[in-house]
């Protein structure tokens, strides 16, 4: 149900997108910078592929600090493995403080705290100080669970799949940016003058400093939510606030988002652990030169630009005709090819060959994460009053975090040390990949049904879903007002053939 800014209550703030009766977009206009939604939009996706950036600052300049380091192939592995797994515990964190604070507030602070860990790279004099700058630069990455919490509160059911695909699409992009950027700064410096040892120390300023500016531009620009920031609106008496244990406790017992963590790991966890070998596969095994294999390596994270945007967009496309159950099967299609394009790419010896279905397998496995992302925002089953989601940042964080375990174990199964080649290592993954996407047919929502059935039986409305876990007390309260709105506004998720008016629609609770 949408609702015009114009029309609203004189009480109502004004946008210059269509809202719904949640005031979120129902529209997605890339090219806006409209306050708050698309402004919010911008700042997440901006922020994320600046912290993608300085994530991945290091392997593709890995050639030169090896030399310099006296790194071995064990600490190789070691520095890439570390560079993810802090971010496992950081973005089940980054959710729960975005559950609780804001994901304004949430995601500035904690682009502040890992730029210091960005600096100290350049100052790394051994294999274990240069896995501690990576492990700590690493945590920056559980800015995408703020980004996947913030398009989830500003955007509107049909159209979130493409706001958290484009999104989160655009910040991973700064895994195949830098792949070009950094030898790029690197060239320039030594150009100057720079010995190539001190020449690589001083390009960690950049991703450094742009990465600390963009947590400024958060806190003076962005707001947590349409009708403004947490804090405002906690102080207002708008939004209550809520207890630590309800939001834990709500996030970790939904099993769909333990399902989602697991299948995340093999798309979003795979694109992390290709982004941190690709360059160096390419460098060593068709003798390439440092530029031409970051440029292969770039194009792997740079498809992003469209691949992971295509996901969301498709996700949103299919629920329109087939509802959530269109979503589920089009994620675990995508997923699954794209386990088995990595099986081929593993295969191949030709150089062309390899790039070719490397490229086609970057299509894949990210667009998987822009469709899982076109899930996750109806995992929640409860939501406190007025645009605030009770776990939504626990389930984001969760899957978020499934992502990283996923990228640690590929990479300490296959891809530390000389056990497994690396093209040994990228066959098996792909393995991994088409097997822990099975689990995906076991999601089941009662109103919508799951990928081998249909809804329940008991005719189970959306309703009945997003307001079971509220407590009596609650209700008398006011706490469920916005599950009554986002229950109503999630309706397509039925399919456009039970798109109708269910007869038990009629006894869902009113608004109150």
């Amino acid at each position: 149900m949408e609702v015009e800014s114009s029309v609203m209550g004189t009480q109502s703030p004004k946008f210059a997108l269509p809202v719904d009766s949640d005031h979120k977009a129902t529209e997605f206009r890339l090219f806006s910078i409209a306050k708050p939604h698309m402004r919010a939009f911008h700042l997440s996706w901006f922020s994320f592929f600046l912290c993608f950036v300085s994530s991945f600052a290091a392997p593709p300049l890995i050639p030169v600090i090896r030399d310099n380091l006296n790194l071995t192939a064990t600490d190789i592995g070691n520095a890439g493995i570390a560079s993810v797994s802090g971010a496992v515990f950081a973005r089940v964190a980054m959710g729960t403080a975005c559950d609780l604070f804001g994901p304004r507030l949430a995601s500035a602070s904690l682009i502040l705290l890992t730029a210091p860990a960005v600096f100290f790279t350049s100052m790394a004099s051994s294999p274990i100080s240069f896995l501690l700058v990576r492990f700590f630069t690493g945590f920056s990455l559980a800015t995408f669970v703020s980004t996947q919490f913030w398009m989830s509160s500003m955007f509107s059911p049909p159209v979130v799949g493409t706001a958290n695909g484009v999104a989160g699409g655009w910040g991973n992009l700064g895994g195949g940016a830098t792949q070009l950027i950094m030898p790029l700064v690197f060239d320039i410096i030594k150009n100057i003058g720079a010995a190539k040892f001190t020449a690589w120390r001083i390009a960690f300023f950049i991703p450094a400093l742009f990465q600390t500016l963009s947590a400024f531009l958060i806190l003076i620009f962005g707001e947590d939510m349409p009708d403004g920031n947490f804090h405002g609106l906690q102080k207002s008496g708008e939004k209550p606030k809520d207890k630590f244990s309800s939001v834990f406790y709500h996030g970790v017992t939904n099993y769909r988002g333990w399902i989602l963590a697991l299948t995340y790991g093999y798309c979003f966890g795979v694109e992390l652990a290709v982004d941190n070998i690709i360059a160096e596969y390419f460098y060593d095994r068709f003798n390439l030169n440092l530029h031409t294999a970051g440029i292969i390596g770039a194009t792997f994270g740079l498809a992003n630009i469209v691949s992971r945007p295509g996901g969301g967009i498709l996700s949103d496309v299919v629920a329109k005709r087939f509802g959530m159950r269109g979503r589920l099967w089009t994620l675990w299609i995508v997923q699954t090819f794209g386990g088995v394009l990595c099986v081929i790419l593993g295969q191949v010896n030709s150089l062309t060959a390899s790039i070719a279905v490397m490229i086609l397998f970057s299509f894949f496995v990210q667009g998987a994460c822009g469709l899982t992302f076109g899930v996750v925002p109806f995992y929640v089953t409860q939501f406190p009053y007025f645009f605030f989601f009770r776990s939504l940042g626990v389930i984001s964080g969760m899957t978020g975090g499934g992502g990283n375990v996923g990228a640690v174990l590929t990479q300490l199964i296959f891809f530390k040390g000389s056990k497994y080649s690396k093209e040994t290592g990228i066959t098996l993954m792909g393995i991994m990949i088409i097997c822990c996407t099975l689990p995906m047919t076991l999601i089941y929502f009662p109103q919508w049904g799951g990928m081998f059935c249909g809804p329940s039986e008991k005719k189970a409305t959306e309703e009945d879903y997003y307001m079971s876990e509220w407590s009596s007390k609650e209700k008398d309260k006011g706490f469920h007002q916005a599950s009554v709105k986002f229950a109503e506004n999630s309706r397509s998720e039925r399919g456009k053939p039970d798109s109708v008016t269910r007869p038990s629609d009629e006894t869902s609770p009113p608004h109150v």
